[in-house]
């Protein structure tokens, strides 16, 4: 993949702006998302194709338009990063970097190790090797939601307010307030085994944001959400990015790629024999 110019930021990275083909009568959609290799390489999907494009993306661009790139604050910085479990190599070399009030997807074929990259950049499993940074706190959301079968909502705030250096009254005030804003029902004291798949996943939500997270980690966090949630799920992720937070999900959906600013395509490493993992 050939590249006349290289322009890079303050920081060193490879900045590219994307293809824009609409008219200016129109009110401005969305730009189009930005999608980078697993090793921040940058690269363009055109609008038209965001829906239709197959995986593995092969018609995918570098382009170069010299343009100065507006600097936002990294809240998260994972570099290459290379995690194996036994002879199976799962990460290698892989980098995300995160900025303030930005929304990253990380996309990609079953068993990329995405949901590994984001437990690495959540604290939860070491790397073999790598570095990852953060500025704030983490607020995690794993893909199968971390909750006690016999507790309830409240009993799960309860428990991570310490954690948190929140009293008890803070937890459950500032989690009740999250809960309802995903219309869970604030006056449930079900145990959470007796919960529906979505709503748990909005008490997992709920405790990764409970606290104050300055970079939320979502592994495809609405699982189990009915449409109007899935809906309301994307204004939630447009609101945290306008209040300053960084956002990574984990996807599926390629129509997802429509409310993020950049994507990050995750391909299965292969060993040195050249064989995939």
């Amino acid at each position: 993949m050939a590249v006349a110019k290289e322009p890079r930021s303050a920081n060193g990275h490879l900045t590219a702006r994307l293809d824009e083909s609409v008219s200016s009568r129109q009110p401005a959609p969305r730009q189009p998302p930005a999608w980078q290799n697993q090793q921040g390489a940058s690269l363009v999907l055109p609008r038209e194709d965001l829906v239709s494009i197959p995986f593995p993306a092969e018609r995918l661009r570098v382009v170069d338009t010299g343009a100065p790139q507006p600097q936002r604050a990294s809240q998260l910085e994972a570099r290459a990063i290379r995690k194996s479990y036994g002879s199976r190599l799962v990460l290698d070399d892989v980098s995300l970097t995160v900025e303030a009030g930005e929304t990253v997807a990380i996309v990609g074929e079953n068993g990329a190790g995405k949901s590994t990259l984001l437990a690495i950049c959540a604290g939860v499993i070491p790397p073999d090797s790598g570095q990852v940074a953060v500025s704030g706190r983490v607020g995690f959301c794993p893909q199968e939601p971390g909750l006690f079968d016999l507790l309830s909502a409240d009993e799960h705030l309860a428990l991570f307010a310490p954690a948190l250096g929140m009293t008890r009254e803070e937890a459950l005030h500032e989690g009740h307030a999250l809960l309802a804003d995903f219309a869970f029902p604030v006056a449930e004291r079900s145990q959470c085994r007796r919960l529906s798949g979505g709503a748990r996943q909005k008490v997992n939500l709920a405790l990764a944001l409970l606290g104050g997270a300055s970079v939320l980690l979502l592994d495809e966090p609405y699982q189990g959400f009915d449409h109007g949630a899935y809906v309301s799920f994307w204004e939630h992720v447009a609101r945290w990015t306008a209040d300053g937070l960084g956002v990574v999900v984990v996807t599926h959906l390629l129509e997802d790629t429509a409310h993020v600013d950049r994507v990050l395509e995750m391909t299965i490493p292969r060993d040195l024999t050249g064989a995939r993992s």
